[in-house]
């Protein structure tokens, strides 16, 4: 359906399931604004307006902060200069106020960048070879023991 048809306020309304006054909030916070002023100022929104305000209106309704959402948006654009409208460019998840953003195959936090997701396989042969790299002939293979474990053993048998 994006055919070059631009939807009324009204449509957008009736389409998301939101307020008149959400989506005016919206637009004058520069959240998502219309792609097309008409000659009267009235805003129309494209499809890929809808697909925006959807995405939007899934992390509000996730949890996430509307600050947030800003903040991610222009994080993004940052960070991939090529994505012109990230909340309809990419793949976003929230989980608690977190905005997680997916491109090729990767997941990263999209206002710090940082990547949330790597290959299971490759970290598993990481370990490996650092198993094999401090091993001796005479020590056996040592497994890694998460911090703290150890101390927590000693106080559960003494207890």
């Amino acid at each position: 359906m994006a055919d070059g048809r631009l939807f009324r306020t009204g449509d957008v309304v009736e389409i998301l399931g939101i307020s008149r006054r959400q989506l005016q909030y919206w637009a004058q916070t520069h959240l998502i604004t219309p792609s097309v002023q008409t000659p009267g100022g009235h805003g129309r929104y494209t499809f890929e307006d809808l697909v925006t305000l959807k995405a939007a209106k899934r992390l509000i309704d996730a949890g996430v902060s509307v600050q947030r959402i800003r903040k991610s948006i222009r994080a993004l654009r940052k960070i991939l200069p090529a994505v012109d409208r990230p909340l309809a460019e990419l793949v976003l998840v929230a989980t608690g106020d977190v905005v997680l953003a997916f491109q090729d195959g990767v997941a990263f936090d999209a206002v710090s960048g940082q990547e949330w997701i790597f290959e299971v396989a490759q970290f598993q042969r990481d370990v490996e070879n650092w198993q094999n790299s401090s091993r001796t002939p005479e020590t056996p293979a040592r497994v890694p023991r998460a911090r703290g474990v150890h101390r927590f053993r000693e106080r559960v048998r003494t207890a």
